[in-house]
C-alpha cells in the first residue's frame, strides 16, 4: 500500500503539472487535526479549473494514480440524478487500498463559494483563494436545540414507535426494520448528539454517523445504544425497540434537564404501555383493546 506520502506526491505533481488546475485543496479527515488517523481515510481532493469537460471527456489521466479496483462517477448515474451544476467527480477505490475521491470544479467558483472548515489549500497558482483559517471540525460541532427542535423531537419519535408495533404484530420484519433505521433512528441519534454535546460543551464532533461518541457516553448507556441493533428474530426486534425506547428517555431527560425543556413524559408512558400490549396481543385477536 502506498504511504500517505507517496500518495499526497502523486496528486501535487498531478495538480502542479496540469495547466487547466488553477487551486486545489484537500478537505475531509486527512485535513482534520482531531481526526484519528487510519489507512481507510480518503484523499478528498478538489480541483478548480479553467475548463471541467477537458477532464470528462478523456479518463485516460485517471491511469496516473494507480490500478483501479473499482471506481464510480455519480454525475454519470442515472438514479439518483445528477446535480447537473457543472462539476465532475471521480471516487476511485485502488486495489493498493487507497481512495482518491477527485472533483473537478468551475474556478469561478472560488468567488462565491464558502469553504467549509475542514479545507486545506494544497497549490493555488493565482492567488484566487482568500486566506483561509487553519483546517478545523468547527463545521461539524453540534448546535444546540430550541425548545422547538427538542419538542419536535420527540414527538416524532413516540410517534413512530407503535408504526414499528404494528409491523412487529404482523410479522412484517422488513417493514419494522426499515422503521427502525430512518424514521425512528434518525430522532433518536439527534437527541444522542444533543446528550453528547452537552457531555462534552459543544466543542467535539460526534463524527459522522456518531462514530465518535462511544468514549463520552456512560458504558451502561452505550451497552443499551449497542442493543437497539438486533438480529432477525421478531423477539429481539421488540428487545431492541424498546432499548431505543430506554436511551431515548435517558438522554432526552438529561437534554431536558439542562435546558429546562418539558419533556413528553405522558407521551412516553402512554406509548410504551401501548407497545408492551401490542407484544402480547395475540395473533387471532380482532381488536386491539377490547
Amino acid at each position: 500500500m502506498r504511504t500517505e506520502q507517496e500518495m499526497m506526491d502523486l496528486i501535487e505533481k498531478f495538480v502542479v503539472n496540469d495547466p487547466n488546475i488553477r487551486v486545489a485543496v484537500l478537505n475531509g479527515s486527512r485535513a482534520n487535526p482531531n481526526a484519528a488517523s487510519d489507512p481507510f481515510q480518503d484523499f478528498d481532493i478538489s480541483c478548480y479549473v479553467r475548463d471541467v469537460q477537458p477532464f470528462k471527456a478523456d479518463r485516460g489521466f485517471l491511469d496516473q494514480f494507480g490500478e483501479l479496483m473499482i471506481m464510480q462517477s455519480p454525475e454519470d448515474i442515472e438514479d439518483p440524478p445528477p446535480a447537473n451544476d457543472g462539476h465532475h467527480v471521480y471516487l476511485m477505490q485502488f486495489t493498493d487500498g487507497n481512495r482518491i475521491d477527485l472533483s473537478f470544479c468551475p474556478v469561478d467558483w472560488l468567488r462565491t463559494m464558502k469553504h467549509e472548515s475542514l479545507t486545506m489549500v494544497l497549490v493555488e497558482k493565482d492567488g484566487g483563494v482568500q486566506d483561509l483559517p487553519p483546517p478545523s471540525d468547527k463545521d461539524f460541532l453540534p448546535e444546540e436545540p430550541s425548545a422547538k427542535s427538542f419538542d419536535d423531537c420527540c414527538n416524532e419519535f413516540w410517534w413512530v414507535c407503535p408504526y414499528v408495533a404494528k409491523a412487529l404484530w404482523r410479522e412484517e420484519l422488513f417493514h419494522a426494520k426499515s422503521l427502525l433505521e430512518k424514521p425512528i433512528r434518525t430522532p433518536l441519534m439527534k437527541m444522542v448528539t444533543w446528550h453528547f454535546a452537552i457531555k462534552t460543551g459543544y466543542e467535539v464532533a460526534p463524527g459522522k454517523d456518531c462514530k465518535n461518541i462511544r468514549p463520552v457516553l456512560d458504558p451502561d448507556l452505550w451497552a443499551k445504544l449497542e442493543s437497539t441493533y438486533s438480529d432477525s428474530e421478531i423477539s429481539n426486534t421488540w428487545d431492541s425497540l424498546f432499548s431505543m425506547g430506554d436511551v431515548f428517555r435517558i438522554t432526552a431527560r438529561h437534554v431536558a434537564q439542562e435546558y429546562g425543556f418539558d419533556y413528553r413524559n405522558q407521551e412516553d408512558c402512554n406509548v410504551t404501555d401501548h407497545l408492551r400490549h401490542v407484544r402480547q396481543l395475540p395473533k387471532e385477536a380482532k381488536t386491539i383493546y377490547d
